[in-house]
């Protein structure tokens, strides 16, 4: 099975930025998609950022869109998220996922890394 895992998380002040970065085994071509996820206490997981691996093609939440950026390496084996102007609300632990498509909610991802506690203060 293909194992993912992030890299990069930590503790930085508002306004500062952080680049996470998710490692996959190995290359799987079934995993068409590969997102990024987000869970703050007491909140839903929700999808930060997603890209085709084939085409690039990516997509944003809209809380993160001009700020944070998805990318992934020419080996399609790795997936990065820089992050910029972080807020305090971007808090959260963050997850690497991966499936099938890029589906709008965690379900149907099959793959998923082990987290990465990315922690913003005011």
């Amino acid at each position: 099975q293909v194992q993912l895992v992030e890299s990069g998380g930590g503790s930085v002040q508002a306004g500062g930025s952080l680049r996470l970065s998710c490692a996959a085994s190995e290359y799987t071509y079934s995993s068409n998609c590969m997102a990024w996820f987000r869970q703050a206490p007491g909140k839903e997981r929700e999808r930060v950022a997603a890209i085709y691996t084939g085409d690039s093609s990516t997509y944003y939440a809209d809380s993160v869109k001009g700020r944070f950026t998805i990318s992934q390496d020419s080996a399609k084996i790795t997936v990065y998220l820089q992050m910029n102007s972080l807020k305090p609300e971007d808090t959260a632990t963050y997850y690497c996922a991966a499936g099938r498509r890029c589906y709008g909610s965690a379900f149907g991802f099959n793959y998923w890394g082990q987290g990465t506690q990315v922690t913003v203060s005011s």
